[in-house]
């Protein structure tokens, strides 16, 4: 484990912190996402600038402008999300998912694999990497 996360999570929170995470992402409020997530954080998605929710976010402030863009690129009602498992060891979890997406502008669908790997103190998100086929997500956007 990192020596710059403090163990300061108790037993099972890492777990319920995650599914909390995932109950919210489901609720599409960008606002309510926001509060699982720590006022300082370390979020990185990646991918090109045709994609103009990626990149890095340190203040938990920046969390609701990620859900408002990305969201407005999708026809609304088509993202689905698949969980398959999260893995966790202590303040760690690892969830494993597939994301479809249907961009509004080109109509085009795609499905691509995801993991996302959140480090948890204190019942809150202090990181988030999301890793998925980028190069996938950026060929089908043309928006």
């Amino acid at each position: 484990m990192s020596n710059m996360i403090k163990e300061t999570t108790e037993p099972g929170d890492t777990r319920r912190t995650a599914e909390a995470f995932l109950q919210l992402l489901g609720g599409g409020d960008p606002d309510r996402i926001a509060d699982v997530f720590a006022d300082t954080i370390d979020w990185y998605v990646p991918g090109d600038a045709e994609l103009p929710w990626t990149g890095p976010r340190t203040r938990a402030s920046e969390v609701p402008a990620f859900f408002t863009t990305m969201g407005s690129a999708f026809r609304r009602g088509q993202s689905e999300y698949a969980v398959d498992r999260i893995v966790v060891e202590g303040t760690d979890a690892v969830i494993v998912a597939t994301a479809t997406h249907t961009f509004a502008r080109s109509g085009k669908r795609f499905t691509t694999p995801m993991i996302m790997h959140l480090t948890i103190e204190e019942a809150k998100i202090v990181r988030l990497h999301l890793y998925e086929d980028t190069h996938l997500v950026s060929r089908s956007s043309s928006i």
